[in-house]
């Protein structure tokens, strides 16, 4: 009963079908919870574009959640999650809803997106610890209580693999994993990011490929690893990352 309520409910809100195997009533009620804050706070600050139909459910909402689903064989609960240039909270708030057992870092450079992320913090009832920092991650990352610190490190829609690849590595656990999103993905970006990670003694640990729903285009995950302990001098200072790639 509580599925087809679910599906009925899915249907009213023409939310993917494919999200009902992701997630639960519950998950459901508080991403859209979530959806109409950011609506909220967007007439005051802007935030993002993609708060509505397929653009929230799609691009926002199944796009965060289905990498943690994805790779069976790793166990994503009760983790250190770090979120790099979390904007309106994607993918890191999605993360928390559907694993409420983890401690969540979520950080942007850009002041105004971290207030309003602590805004939703604060009007939603997540379950878990969440720490909202205004920082550039080239700085966090040569702080002893931050560097190799976290289980799971993202960032989607930040920049290319090599550069957030310098951005993560650094930030993980011996056994941590870095979750790159990627669009469509070329025999030379693969290259690159084999040379890069060979710089930062990193290895890619698995990757996998989707379509989104309603034609919302190629999807690409890649999963990034420590071979040994990242180099001390990366990431190298701010703006280095992003304007020369390894």
């Amino acid at each position: 009963m509580v599925k087809i309520h679910i599906y009925s409910e899915m249907k009213k809100q023409n939310i993917p079908e494919e999200i009902l195997s992701l997630i639960t009533e519950e998950e459901i009620n508080l991403f859209q919870e979530l959806q109409i804050k950011i609506k909220e706070l967007n007439n005051k600050t802007n935030l993002t574009r993609l708060t509505d139909g397929d653009d929230y459910w799609v691009s926002q909402v199944f796009d965060s959640i289905w990498p943690f689903k994805a790779f069976t064989n790793i166990n994503f609960d009760n983790k250190k999650f770090l979120d790099i240039g979390s904007g309106c909270g994607f993918p890191g708030l999605a993360y928390a809803i559907t694993h409420p057992n983890s401690e969540i870092y979520l950080i942007d450079s850009l002041k105004k997106k971290t207030d309003a992320i602590k805004n939703l913090v604060e009007q939603i009832n997540f379950k878990n610890n969440i720490h909202v920092i205004n920082d550039r991650i080239e700085n966090l990352a040569h702080q002893s209580s931050m560097r190799n610190n976290f289980n799971i490190a993202t960032t989607r829609a930040v920049s290319n693999p090599s550069t957030v690849s310098e951005y993560i590595l650094p930030m993980l656990k011996k056994e941590g994993f870095g979750v790159l999103y990627c669009g469509k993905w070329t025999n030379e970006e693969s290259k690159n990011l084999d040379k890069t990670l060979e710089i930062l003694e990193g290895k890619i640990k698995d990757k996998k490929e989707i379509l989104l729903p309603r034609d919302k285009g190629t999807r690409n995950i890649i999963l990034i690893q420590q071979k040994r302990l990242c180099p001390e001098i990366y990431p190298r200072k701010v703006g280095k990352p992003e304007k020369n790639p390894l």
